[in-house]
């Protein structure tokens, strides 16, 4: 089979084509899902005469990018042009003696002629309501009825307009059963008369010039925006002493017009519709500035600052251990793809649709993390290293830990620590407090300079019954301003970050036990002036 890569085309005059076109559907076989858009695979089988003829492929997505358009065809077809469109209208009927497309036909005029019926029975009841409530008028002694009468009267009319509302609700509930009933009927007209998938409204026409008459198969693939998939991961932690289990799963979703059904699915990191052009540097020119081009500058700066580098926890671990595997993983040269064990559903409906590909067990090791300056609660951390080995892409994460869900994480691969961190909750059987020392505190004044001195102490106590090891950090405060002096006086062997300020202890503590940390500074600065965060 020969396949054929092509761009649009200007359709060609060619005067032999202006017979009916062959209608054709094609299947669903393959979808690769990158990002932001899908590469579908389908295929088509028709019987062709020899010579020219104009092929119409039902069932494409709606929306698709016409220059990534391949058509594979026998050797002894020849494909000179094709063209896409999603509003397509035949000048041709379909094939009439079809006994499926008879019988449908057949049914809609039959549920037509039901509809008039009803409508007619419904308007001769609605003017039937109205003579009764004309002439209902009936004034006592004026109409010349006795009481006896206008009774029987009164029960005649109650009655009889009951029963013909009765009879108008009945009629309005079968209008709406049969209206349903043609809705589907030209639906499945319109489908071909196939009880198929969604139907779209992209066709591909195809010219086609053909040397042997018979069945034809063809395959078609292209590339098509609104589908997307992203990676997230279900991280699971029965205890500090197992390694978390993560289930590497997919949300594919996709919009594109038809149902993937029973589609052999592949999910690619790559994306096809990105420039891939490489850049190139130009001339740097240098000179003066205008005081308006201050704002892009300080913008510029502005997103340098905010990138930071995670901090890195030293551990040893054990290599990795794949449990369960339900799609192929192949790396790439600049990427990585998911071929998925088992054929998928996935709707055209912009839902999410989970997909599981592979469980795998992380080997990590625990600590807990505090920072009672800011909270007085300490952190368990799961910290997984070259976790950049497992093949994980940016997503979310929820974490669940001893069988509670305790929040969400993101796993970013393209950070620059090789440890991975996973907050897993807070332990409340370990306590802390944080103390300001009012003795070991206080102001003195100076003869130019005003010294403020500041002492903590911190507490923790493990109530629980095994022994854990906890980081815990504080801070004194720094200054770039040679005016403010600033001097650690006591730090209780803390490591100390100069440039930062940042103190931290590793501390191992046996079940029951308690420990305290003390840490002082000391701040000096002009007497007449004010540090508004100072503390």
């Amino acid at each position: 089979m020969k396949k054929l890569f092509l761009f649009p085309l200007v359709a060609m005059a060619i005067t032999s084509l202006a017979q009916k076109p062959i209608f054709t559907r094609a299947k669903v076989n393959a979808v690769t899902v990158y990002n932001y858009s899908a590469q579908i695979e389908q295929s088509a089988s028709l019987n062709l005469p020899k010579g020219a003829s104009e092929i119409v492929v039902k069932n494409v997505a709606d929306y698709l990018m016409e220059n990534t358009v391949q058509i594979g065809a026998a050797p002894s077809l020849t494909v000179l042009s094709v063209q896409f469109t999603n509003n397509y209208v035949s000048e041709f009927e379909p094939d009439e003696n079809n006994p499926t497309i008879k019988k449908v036909r057949d049914s809609i005029a039959f549920y037509t002629k039901s509809l008039n019926k009803l409508e007619i029975e419904k308007t001769s009841l609605s003017k039937t309501i109205e003579i009764l409530d004309k002439n209902q008028q009936v004034y006592g002694q004026n109409s010349g009825l006795n009481f006896a009468e206008l009774v029987k009267l009164v029960d005649y009319y109650k009655s009889k307009r009951s029963e013909m509302n009765i009879q108008i609700a009945t009629i309005d509930e079968k209008t709406i059963v049969i209206t349903q009933a043609l809705k589907k009927l030209n639906t499945k007209l319109e489908m071909g008369t196939k009880n198929e998938e969604k139907a779209s409204n992209g066709k591909l026409i195809i010219q086609v010039m053909n040397d042997l008459p018979g069945k034809t198969d063809l395959a078609i693939s292209y590339l098509t925006s609104n589908a997307s998939w992203q990676p997230f991961y279900d991280m699971r932690a029965s205890n500090i002493t197992q390694p978390i289990n993560l289930m590497y799963k997919a949300q594919v979703t996709q919009n594109t017009g038809i149902d993937w059904v029973q589609a052999k699915l592949s999910l690619s990191s790559a994306n096809p519709t990105q420039n891939n052009t490489e850049p190139a540097l130009q001339p740097w020119v240098l000179q003066y500035s205008v005081p308006i081009a201050q704002y892009d500058k300080k913008r510029a700066s502005y997103a340098l600052d905010d990138v930071a580098a995670a901090p890195m926890l030293s551990a040893k671990v054990s290599g990795l251990a794949v449990s369960n595997t339900n799609a192929l993983l192949t790396e790439n040269q600049l990427n990585i793809s998911f071929d998925i064990a088992m054929p998928y559903t996935i709707l055209s409906n912009g839902k999410a649709h989970s997909v599981a590909l592979k469980e795998i067990k992380l080997p990590a090791t625990y600590q807990y993390y505090a920072a009672p300056k800011a909270e007085n609660e300490a952190f368990l951390i799961a910290q997984i290293t070259n976790y950049a080995n497992y093949n994980l892409l940016n997503g979310e994460a929820n974490i669940i830990f001893e069988g509670m869900y305790v929040g969400k994480a993101n796993i970013n691969p393209s950070a620059t620590s090789d440890t991975l961190k996973l907050s897993l909750g807070r332990d409340k059987k370990i306590t802390i407090t944080r103390d300001k020392v009012l003795e070991k505190s206080g102001i003195k004044f100076l003869s130019a300079k005003k010294e403020q001195t500041f002492t903590y102490d911190i507490t923790v106590r493990n109530n629980k019954k095994e022994s854990i090891q906890l980081l815990l950090n504080d801070q004194y405060p720094t200054s770039n301003d040679k005016e403010i002096e600033i001097e650690l006086l006591q730090s209780n062997k803390a490591e100390n970050n100069t440039e930062t300020g940042k103190l931290t202890w590793l501390l191992n503590l046996k079940p029951s036990e308690t420990k305290k940390i003390r840490f002082s500074y000391k701040v000096k600065y002009a007497k007449d002036k004010a540090i508004d965060n100072l503390y």
